[in-house]
């Protein structure tokens, strides 16, 4: 009989290390346990469902149950809640509706993902307070809109989750209120993207509370105001995103080390302190591309890649998981902003460098050619080596721009090895210089001009 393979969680890690592993080892016998009832699907649709831009639900799964289990030949366990591992018997134990059984393993994945963090506001569990972090959350949603009709959302995080549900509320009917404690939204994007977003937010309509901490919420059984330390403001629902927390308590409690961030240290093979057992996902750690450290990102590629890595390592291939940069997109009305790599000067500095930064403004086409937009690009660099740190970029169109920049940060390239890439040019898609050509060029006479002093 062949080895099995268990795996904690049948999300983007797990189910990608399912499929991998199965597919490259057909004799592994490949068991996936996940407590809950949906599986691959697609955590960054969410909100376009909710909009309404998303027809069904079902359409962010992109493989269901069935077909893992008859087409891909995976022991799939949905309902399934693992309460515990033992490394030194490889077993994990599993609860399915109170009744409790042990499944050995040969390997395992802990694939756990990550929780939507709940603050400890007053009024939290009054109906019509939510976070949207599952399928049945976004469902929760969706239905209390379309039951109760609500005038007025108020959104607590003016991270990703915070700006796309400001976008899908609107697009609802609902005048929405977004609540951020920091100076500013998007935070990890950087002053000039922000700067971008939140006139672009306010031009949509949405009231911005920047600087505003929210105490709780008000109201008879229904949320109907949202509490500050200087009166209220009128919200017939809210959405709580000020973020994510790895799942690790079953890691711990099986003596598997956590990193510095929080979650599950790994290695560049996804494998844990403990023999024989792997963390990929929300859950773990991964090794950020330009300082070498572990560093915490989850988002949706790095946990597929994670995942795909490991299974082929499971079926006799050892694939490393691969380094993050933090690379993330997101959709604001209609901007688009993305980040990559170190894009703050205190954040450059902590990590050993001395940054050096310029911002500029650049068309997305030729000057001549209908439909050009205007991209604002922020690139660093480090002074004494010239290497690209990091960058931003925030418009109407070319926000994928910055799939250039992450290139960059994989390569290791410097400032003038990035400004003398070979980019596609043709009046409807770009200008001669691409906008990010047309950074490195200005960052680098920033950088001679340094030299020069």
């Amino acid at each position: 009989m062949g080895e099995t393979f268990v795996i904690i969680g049948g999300d983007a890690a797990g189910m990608s290390a399912a499929s991998k592993a199965k597919r490259d080892d057909p004799d592994l016998e490949v068991v996936v346990f996940e407590k809950g009832e949906w599986v691959s699907y697609a955590a960054c649709g969410m909100p376009y469902y909710v909009k309404g831009a998303i027809d069904e639900l079902d359409d962010l799964v992109a493989v269901t149950p069935e077909a893992f289990v008859e087409e891909r030949d995976v022991d799939l366990r949905t309902g399934h809640e693992v309460v515990a591992i033992e490394p030194d018997e490889r077993l994990v134990t599993v609860d399915v509706d109170g009744d409790r059984f042990d499944q050995p393993y040969d390997r395992l994945l802990i694939a756990t993902g990550a929780s939507a963090v709940t603050p400890p506001f007053d009024g939290v569990d009054l109906d019509g307070v939510f976070t949207i972090h599952d399928m049945d959350e976004a469902d929760a949603i969706d239905d209390y809109v379309a039951a109760h009709a609500p005038d007025s959302a108020a959104i607590v995080g003016g991270g990703y989750v915070g700006v796309e549900m400001a976008e899908a509320l609107s697009a609802r009917g609902l005048s929405v209120s977004l609540f951020e404690m920091l100076p500013h939204v998007l935070q990890p994007f950087g002053e000039a993207v922000a700067d971008e977003v939140e006139d672009h937010l306010e031009s949509e309509g949405v009231d911005l509370h920047l600087n505003t901490a929210v105490d709780g919420f008000e109201g008879d059984r229904r949320v109907e105001r949202v509490h500050l330390e200087d009166g209220t403001v009128a919200a017939d629902v809210a959405i709580v995103g000020v973020g994510v927390a790895p799942n690790v308590d079953l890691a711990t409690a099986a003596g598997i080390e956590l990193g510095p961030t929080g979650a599950i240290a790994t290695d560049e093979y996804g494998r844990t302190n403990v023999a024989d057992v792997f963390a990929a996902g929300d859950c773990a750690e991964a090794t950020h591309v330009v300082t070498g450290e572990p560093d915490h990102v989850p988002l949706a590629l790095t946990a597929n890649r994670a995942g795909r890595a490991i299974g082929q390592t499971i079926a006799g291939s050892p694939t490393q998981v691969g380094e993050i940069a933090g690379t993330a997109i997101v959709k604001a009305f209609e901007l688009g902003a993305a980040r990559t790599g170190i894009v703050d000067d205190e954040a450059a500095r902590e990590a050993g460098f001395d940054p050096v930064s310029v911002t500029i403004t650049a068309s997305t086409r030729a000057h001549y050619y209908p439909g050009a937009e205007e991209l604002v690009v922020t690139l660093v660099a480090d002074r004494e080596s010239e290497q690209v740190l990091g960058g931003t970029v925030v418009g109407r169109e070319g926000a994928k721009r910055i799939d250039t920049v992450v290139t960059a940060l994989h390569a290791g390239a410097t400032v003038p090895e990035l400004e003398s890439l070979d980019l596609a040019y043709a009046p409807p898609f770009s200008p001669v210089w691409d906008p990010v050509l047309t950074a490195a060029k200005v960052l680098r006479g920033k950088l001679e001009a340094g030299e020069r002093r």
